[in-house]
């Protein structure tokens, strides 16, 4: 679900379109870093996602994510957020993918004060679409994501759009290697929780930023390995980035 195969050959254009669409996603990012006016908190963080996808008979697709998220390493360090992440897709050519899917957010709030719960939960659905392309020298993918979000103690639906662009450089001498950069930006695009305050406002949701490599072992399996940032608005209702994570990030992909 996170990349497909691609064998069309490129049109001229399409090296100058993706490029200029990937520095559009890092220039919108650095835009709301400029534009932050409060103090940053910092954190360091471990993501150690799981992600599996399936083809099924007649161009169909299933997938399934665990995504383990470990927060404050630098203080013992505890879970932070487990993600599942269902879906099925429609491979409607050798670049396109539509998807439809579900996921279960478990939030755990270890530095929560009275009457803050220590746990609470996020349902969400989600319609995808991906889009893949081979360069002669990198490949080009782009995810599309709308969410709808139903938080616990929030009233209302959150609705959230997300737009991730990713460039992998195969490393001549090592071709089971690769170069691997993308930025994904999160934009809320209404406001739940108003009046009790507790939910997202409409605005800037957060960016994050990677920059690693890939491992490719076999035609099965392949893995990701680097840093990621993640430049967050965590205060509910603020408008503001104010909380900045350094992750270690390792991503294991599982195509069957």
């Amino acid at each position: 679900m996170q990349r497909a195969a691609a064998n069309h050959r490129t049109p001229k254009c399409g090296l100058g379109i993706a490029i200029v669409a990937f520095a559009g996603s890092l220039f919108a990012g650095g835009e709301t870093f400029a534009q932050s006016t409060s103090t940053f908190s910092q954190d360091f963080r471990l993501w150690s996602p799981v992600y599996l996808t399936v083809k099924l008979p007649s161009r169909f697709l299933a997938y399934m994510e665990v995504n383990p998220r470990f927060a404050d390493l630098d203080d013992a360090g505890h879970i932070d957020q487990l993600l599942i992440r269902p879906a099925v897709g429609y491979q409607l050519n050798d670049n396109l993918s539509i998807w439809q899917g579900y996921a279960w957010v478990g939030n755990f709030n270890q530095k929560h004060t009275p009457p803050q719960s220590p746990f609470f939960e996020e349902n969400r659905i989600y319609q995808q679409v991906n889009y893949t392309h081979k360069f002669s020298n990198f490949k080009f993918f782009s995810r599309t994501r709308l969410e709808e979000r139903w938080i616990e103690h929030a009233d209302g639906t959150a609705v959230r759009f997300r737009q991730m662009l990713r460039l992998d450089y195969p490393l001549p001498i090592a071709p089971d290697w690769a170069l691997v950069s993308y930025d994904e930006i999160l934009v809320n695009l209404n406001t739940v929780g108003a009046i009790t305050g507790k939910g997202p406002a409409a605005g800037f949701d957060q960016n994050r930023f990677f920059l690693g490599v890939n491992k490719k072992f076999n035609q099965y399996f392949n893995m990701d390995f680097g840093y990621q940032n993640q430049l967050l608005n965590s205060r509910q209702l603020s408008g503001l980035a104010n909380q900045l994570n350094h992750m270690i990030l390792f991503q294991f992909f599982i195509n069957l």
